[in-house]
């Protein structure tokens, strides 16, 4: 059922006189179906939802251009909707001039969608579909801004992605690419390749999403013992394959082989470097099918001459294609293949059905699950809203931060303090900035407000909204918002409310997000650069001790508070800084004597 559809008894359907449009490259495509949410009070925040129609009253059918070769089944699907301009190997003004007369636009990695592309297409492009995973190529923001849909493909190379991963360390355990280049050079060395069997080893699965799940699977059918790391994995689903859920420095220390299967975030970035090494078990092996830039090459390099990994296979690297004198891809014990995590006939075929059924049901005017920007809302609900959206996803970042690595998020308890009536306060978009907040950070998922709620419940969080109503002026729509994650273990057990979970609420200040409590600590810190928290013994010079620090690292403090339980003992410092400070500094503010806990916080 279409999104219009579902809402029919609830909503106001305006068609914009569809009946009389062609689809002519001189008669522009109708804007779209636009969806108003009926009033609910007198301080209703009136939305509009662009649903994208273009399919015209006379039976005209919408344009579809192929930049890039998508697999035939998928074409003949947008060939039975639209008619499809397949259009190959354009030069950036070729694709500027054709985009005027298109409604949608499919690419895969290697055409990128930018501000011109919206721009030259003068609001007719409609949808972009990219036919995989990443969108690094297409410009969000400017489609956002130009009220165009972007959607992606992400699940139709999920087995290929995982069949390569077994592939790879099959083929690394028994040294089979050495000794088949060995074996065409003209040699017979039986004895310089005898591998390692993968019966009875320790597999660490760190990612443990869809590629992740499959290749745990099938390491299980080869009688290996899986053990997997992800914050957000639900236990249940571990479980029942037979894997369990460790913390990151546990699956380091324990596996033989490691299978990386996360996205490339600024959490995730060189994940593995020089200190991860060192934790690692001496002669480890390593397979990369993910993201080139979550391992540091040159501490791998490293860590391959000192012994502590014996060998690695990688499929992806942080530039490709790499440099060919590249140290790591030289290496007698790497072995390397060129991205080919995805590349088999059926999963082409799959991306290519993923994709145009997107596309065509984006055309449709429905709301696909894998839409990664965020709808049109109107002006006015964006300018009151703006402050607390912002105040929304830094909340959720903070919380999600303060867990312990082990710790696997689940239950996310929002409440919204506001003299405004329940009806008068529709809070999807803030819950969908919260559940952003908690999940970006981690994985490669783009979170609004089309899909929070699908992204949410594919990853086993559960979200529950509670509304306290205050006394007072509805002038302002929220006076706080508080998270609250149970069932958590937290990094900083000063975060943890009197009841256990971890508890941060905000509120906002002059137009200004404002950091307010740390679990049972007032504090009264700007959401701006990051935030370091410490516990400290209440007594003299603390303030003055930490600035002195961050100053002679030359850190500039934005803003500093200090919440207390009573004088003299055990009180909060949050410090805004603008700058991210080096391990140095920071172990210098945690060997202050008076500090008993501290932690940084990103945002």
């Amino acid at each position: 059922m279409s999104a219009t559809a579902a809402a029919a008894s609830s909503i106001s359907v305006a068609t914009n006189s569809l009946k009389n449009v062609t689809l002519s490259s001189r008669s522009p495509l109708p804007s779209a179906i636009s969806v108003a949410f009926p009033s609910r009070g007198r301080n209703t925040l009136q939305r509009r939802l662009v649903l994208v129609s273009c399919t015209a009253g006379d039976g005209s059918k919408p344009t579809i251009l192929v930049a890039e070769k998508l697999g035939e089944a998928g074409v003949k699907l947008l060939e039975d909707f639209a008619n499809v301009d397949c259009s190959y190997n354009m030069t950036p003004e070729e694709l500027n001039t054709k985009i005027s007369l298109c409604d949608a636009l499919i690419v895969r990695s290697g055409t990128k969608v930018g501000r011109e592309v919206f721009e030259s297409s003068r609001g007719r492009l409609k949808v972009v579909g990219r036919a995989g995973v990443g969108i690094d190529n297409v410009d969000l923001s400017a489609a956002t801004e130009f009220g165009c849909l972007v959607v992606n493909a992400p699940t139709a190379n999920t087995i290929a992605a995982a069949e390569h991963g077994i592939a790879l360390m099959a083929a690394m355990a028994r040294n089979v690419a050495q000794a088949d280049a060995s074996v065409k050079a003209g040699e017979w060395k039986r004895n310089k390749y005898v591998g390692v069997s993968l019966v009875g080893k320790t597999l660490a699965v760190l990612g443990f999403g869809k590629v992740g799940t499959e290749v745990a699977r099938r390491a299980k059918g080869l009688g290996m013992r899986v053990i997997a790391h992800d914050p957000y994995a639900p236990a249940d689903r571990a479980h029942a394959i037979g894997v369990d859920l460790v913390s990151f420095d546990e699956a380091l220390a324990t596996a033989d082989f490691i299978s990386l299967h996360m996205p490339l975030t600024p959490t995730t970035s060189k994940i593995l470097n020089d200190e991860t090494f060192a934790k690692m078990k001496k002669g480890v092996r390593i397979v990369n099918v993910a993201r080139g830039g979550v391992i540091d090459e040159d501490a791998l390099v490293r860590a391959l001459d000192s012994g502590i990994v014996a060998q690695a296979a990688l499929d992806v690297f942080t530039k490709e294609p790499p440099a060919k004198d590249s140290k790591l891809v030289q290496h007698e014990r790497v072995t390397v293949t060129p991205h080919l995590g995805a590349s088999t006939m059926e999963a082409q075929e799959g991306v290519a059905i993923e994709i145009a059924e997107a596309v065509v049901g984006a055309l449709n005017g429905e709301l696909a699950a894998t839409a990664v920007n965020a709808p049109m809302v109107s002006a006015e609900v964006l300018t009151e809203l703006k402050p607390y959206v912002v105040l929304a996803e830094k909340l959720g970042r903070l919380a999600v931060q303060l867990v312990a690595g082990g710790s696997g998020v689940k239950n996310v308890k929002i409440t919204y303090a506001s003299a405004r009536a329940t009806d008068d306060l529709d809070t999807r978009l803030l819950r969908a900035m919260i559940t952003k907040g908690i999940i970006e950070p981690i994985s490669d998922v783009y979170v609004n407000l089309v899909n929070a709620d699908f992204t949410a419940k594919q990853r086993g969080l559960r979200l529950s909204e509670e509304r306290v109503l205050l006394d007072g002026s509805p002038e302002s729509p929220l006076e706080t918002i508080t998270v609250q994650l149970s069932n958590v273990e937290s990094k900083f057990a000063s975060s943890l409310s009197e009841s256990g979970e971890v508890k941060v609420e905000g509120r906002v200040k002059d137009g200004v997000p404002h950091l307010t409590k740390v679990g049972s600590f007032e504090v009264d810190v700007t959401l701006e650069g990051s935030i370091i928290l410490c516990r400290q013994v209440d007594q003299p010079g603390m303030i003055g001790t930490v600035g002195s620090i961050l100053g002679e690292s030359n850190v500039n403090v934005n803003f500093m508070s200090v919440g207390r339980i009573a004088p003299r003992k055990q009180a909060i410092m949050a410090i805004g800084v603008d700058d991210i400070p080096s391990k140095d500094t920071l172990k210098k503010i945690g060997e202050i004597p008076a500090i008993e806990e501290f932690v940084f916080l990103k945002l």
